[in-house]
């Protein structure tokens, strides 16, 4: 609707995670840093949480995509799997696993089977030199039992190290999953942690601007006093969505619709709150801030 009016080749607020759109700021790329360090060290559980919409599945499919960047090309060092919804039965969970790895199981075969294969194709990779890494996303709707398998499966190793890897992205929630009795050995073997926050203003700054120029492309268009939001108007988004990424961009690309519906060129505050006054989810924010300057 509004592309060619603000001189964009694509929508630069979407809500889909778009790898192309990675802001690392300051805590993102230490988020990111840990994913890295903590594979390359071999360690068997990984967690990374954090509130709704800061941005945990762009991180993980971001770190997915850049796993083996140091690697030749054809000699990949990590073989990934990925499950987004992991609110599945612990042999479902094995079978979805083994569908991510490539592997045959047979369809009648008992989680005992399962296991016993997965354990025989996870030490062949190994001896090919390759290590497995497996991603969970919205760990925090796992089942217990789901989560003890998930324990279960990290007791696979050799002398010398884990078969398989496993990284948990969640939010809060999860924690406190974490901490029941039940399951309190996974917890333990939890050796890298790191919760994702809100963006603080400058972030916010950064971020759009990174998100604008991405979504330009090279088309070298300028803005109005060179920027495509007012200082008032980065102000009222930051307060209206409280740093939260997905937030913003909901928040941004109404305002972008809106300041296109009146043919003009810059964001201003009351776009922003017209749009957030739209937003359920952002209007809590905003009316903190508005009972505050009276």
């Amino acid at each position: 609707m509004y592309l060619a009016h603000f001189g964009v080749s694509e929508a630069p607020f979407g809500i889909t995670p778009d790898t192309s759109f990675f802001f690392a700021c300051a805590d993102y790329q230490q988020a990111f840093n840990t994913l890295l360090v903590a594979v390359n060290e071999g360690e068997g559980f990984i967690k990374i949480t954090g509130e709704v919409g800061t941005g945990k599945t762009l991180l993980c499919r971001q770190f997915l995509a850049s796993i083996n960047n140091d690697c030749a090309e054809g000699q990949q060092r990590f073989i990934t799997a990925y499950i987004p919804n992991p609110y599945l039965e612990p042999r479902t969970l094995l079978l979805a696993l083994a569908e991510e790895l490539g592997i045959v199981l047979r369809k009648d075969a008992d989680q005992h089977q399962l296991l016993k294969s997965l354990t025989l194709s996870l030490l062949d990779f190994s001896q090919q030199g390759k290590q497995v890494v497996l991603c969970l996303d919205e760990a925090q709707a796992m089942p217990m039992e789901t989560l003890e398998a998930v324990r279960l499966l990290s007791n696979l190793e050799t002398e010398k190290r884990k078969l398989l890897q496993i990284v948990l992205f969640g939010q809060p929630e999860l924690n406190l999953r974490l901490r029941q009795d039940s399951i309190r050995q996974l917890n333990q073997r939890i050796t890298f942690h790191y919760h994702l926050s809100p963006l603080n203003r400058r972030d916010l700054h950064h971020y759009l601007a990174h998100r604008i120029s991405i979504a330009q492309g090279n088309t070298g268009v300028k803005f109005a006093n060179g920027w495509l939001f007012s200082g008032h108007a980065v102000r009222l988004l930051h307060v209206a969505s409280g740093g939260i990424p997905r937030l913003i961009n909901i928040l941004a690309h109404k305002a972008l619709m809106l300041t296109y519906g009146e043919g003009r060129q810059q964001v201003e505050a009351r776009h922003i709150r017209a749009a957030a006054r739209d937003t359920e989810a952002a209007k809590q924010g905003l009316w903190r801030w508005l009972a505050m300057l009276q």
